[in-house]
């Protein structure tokens, strides 16, 4: 009940905002909508307001703007909402704003969960040495557990992950420079780290500089101010952006097992009940990494998807002319098929990791 309760509230909270971007940039450029509706099906609440009719559906599965003349294919017999308020009379530039803002509102979202996280406080590892391998650099420099590391090669070392990324670069021939705070004496050590075989975030086997060491098991918290704050949201949001643009691009070559790497609603779910059951904080940075996602791909130039529109638009910024009547009718049945196929082969891949117990 937990991981549906939680899937529930992470679907919400991504159709929503995916939906609002929608509605809110339709009602600047004065375009009617008929109905804002969270989730589908019969309505539980509803209430017009205006030409609007709010509501909240009893799938909450999704959610909807219904907007006066989306669809050239439909006629709407509305009498109380003026046609030049239609969707379709607005201007090219009017509407791909209206389209994109679904994914950008997405990306907002993520933006801002990431900027309250960074003023709220981000739990970190202060760079105290916990254990040592026997016979590691580190071990034969004369570090100790406890050992707190104080800068390498004059760099300053303020948490634990800075010391991988400073060392990223080091060879075997590399005579590293570390300042050690051992209770309150500072020295300086050498250690040339060694290769050592691990595995990326792709689970890609690959070699790093290490010396042998781990980390303590106190955390700090991390406050950023405001405007660093705000810098964090945009840097980790971007981040997540370029990691998933990688992996995108492994599954496309073979060098990424598209089986092991593509995941489906009931992955989501899985997370949603795992991060919420261990703390809002994982719980959000999950919803921000899940809406990053949903404004990826629904900027793919697939027809259905708000990509597929914008592609529409550019052809018909390009020619002149809109892309109506049967040719439209069969892209958006080809989007469609696309679409319905790789959500097969995504909740195929769930299903198997639920019967491996993966």
């Amino acid at each position: 009940m937990t991981t549906i309760f939680a899937f529930v509230i992470v679907l919400g909270i991504l159709i929503f905002f995916h939906e609002l971007g929608h509605f809110l940039m339709a009602k600047i450029n004065g375009v009617g909508v008929l109905k804002f509706s969270l989730g589908f099906g019969p309505a539980i609440i509803k209430k017009r307001i205006g030409e609007t009719e709010y509501r909240i559906s009893a799938i909450p599965l999704g959610g909807y703007v219904k907007m006066l003349g989306e669809d050239a294919l439909e006629e709407d017999e509305l009498s109380h909402i003026d046609n030049e308020k239609s969707f379709s009379a607005k201007s090219l530039k009017a509407r791909s704003v209206i389209v994109a803002a679904g994914p950008v509102f997405n990306l907002l979202l993520a933006i801002v969960i990431y900027t309250v996280i960074a003023w709220w406080g981000i739990p970190s590892f202060p760079p105290v040495v916990g254990d040592l391998i026997d016979d590691s650099p580190a071990y034969k420099a004369g570090i100790l557990a406890g050992d707190r590391i104080e800068s390498i090669d004059g760099n300053p070392v303020e948490l634990w992950e800075d010391i991988s990324a400073l060392l990223q670069n080091a060879t075997p021939e590399t005579r590293v420079e570390m300042t050690i705070n051992r209770e309150g004496e500072l020295f300086t050590v050498h250690v040339s780290p060694v290769m050592t075989s691990d595995r990326n975030i792709f689970g890609e086997e690959i070699e790093r500089p290490m010396i042998g060491i781990t980390r303590g098991e106190e955390t700090v918290i991390k406050r950023l101010g405001f405007f660093s704050g705000i810098g964090y949201g945009f840097g980790k949001t971007w981040q997540v952006i370029e990691l998933t643009g990688i992996a995108l691009k492994k599954m496309v070559d073979g060098t990424l097992d598209i089986k092991e790497s593509l995941g489906g609603p009931i992955l989501i779910a899985q997370v949603s009940g795992e991060t919420f059951r261990a703390g809002m904080l994982p719980f959000f940075f999950m919803i921000a990494f899940v809406s990053i996602n949903l404004a990826l791909i629904n900027i793919l130039p697939i027809p259905v998807l708000d990509g597929g529109h914008l592609l529409f638009f550019l052809i018909e910024g390009i020619t002149g002319k809109p892309i109506e009547g049967r040719p439209r009718e069969i892209a958006q049945q080809i989007g469609l098929f696309l679409l319905i196929l790789l959500m097969l082969f995504a909740f195929y891949n769930d299903l198997i990791r639920v019967f491996k117990g993966d």
